[in-house]
């Protein structure tokens, strides 16, 4: 199964998120910032040049430069080529057999590139802590906060965050800075970790915390 064609939809604004249940707020010393599977392979499914790829990217990007700005480690999780089938299991199933081995499936784009000092993990599954060194990164930098960004929100994006409250670990989903197969998915990610796992955030208002 391919991933969907995409249409265009506007990112959500602050004004539109849900109530979050708990009031966690980010500390920059607790803090890693996770780039969740921002490769071509995935973004293409997005309609070039217009939102919400346009905006996550943007909000992503800034993201991802002010934690490096204030030590907040920075982690990615990219998908490796041409996994055999006993590596995708279940998944080739339910998605096919993912990520091509070649060059611009695997890349991501320049503006939300890993830079040095970053960490690039490869995931496996739908939450970015299953047979990764995510979890053991987080514990040995004595850090129990992620802040999550990427694709795709209902997915791998929902799952992570739950997988970190399962893990006493707080995690932020920053609204303008994932994307998803529809405002209907997005939403619906965003309400789910809002009510059982996460707190839900923008990246402006992010930017006040670290």
């Amino acid at each position: 199964m391919a991933l969907p064609a995409i249409a265009p939809y506007p990112l959500p604004t602050a004004d539109e998120l849900p109530a979050n249940r708990v009031a966690w707020t980010v500390d920059p010393a607790r803090a890693v910032l996770l780039v969740h599977d921002l490769q071509r392979h995935f973004l293409d499914a997005f309609p070039a040049g217009e939102q919400p790829v346009t905006g996550m990217l943007d909000n992503a990007a800034r993201l991802a430069k002010e934690c490096r700005r204030r030590g907040v480690p920075v982690v990615y999780s990219a998908q490796r080529g041409g996994q055999t089938p006993e590596e995708r299991g279940l998944q080739l199933d339910f998605w096919g057999p993912g990520v091509a081995d070649d060059p611009h499936a695997l890349a991501l784009p320049e503006a939300v590139a890993p830079e040095p000092g970053d960490t690039v993990l490869t995931k496996w599954k739908y939450s970015a802590f299953v047979r990764t060194e995510l979890e053991g990164l987080l514990r040995d930098a004595g850090r129990d906060q992620l802040v999550i960004v990427g694709v795709y929100a209902h997915i791998g994006v929902l799952m992570s965050a739950c997988d970190a409250w399962m893990r006493d670990i707080q995690a932020f989903v920053v609204a303008d800075a994932v994307a998803d197969f529809s405002r209907d998915d997005h939403d619906l990610a965003l309400r789910w970790a809002a009510g059982r796992c996460a707190v839900v955030t923008t990246t402006d208002a992010l930017f006040k915390e670290v």
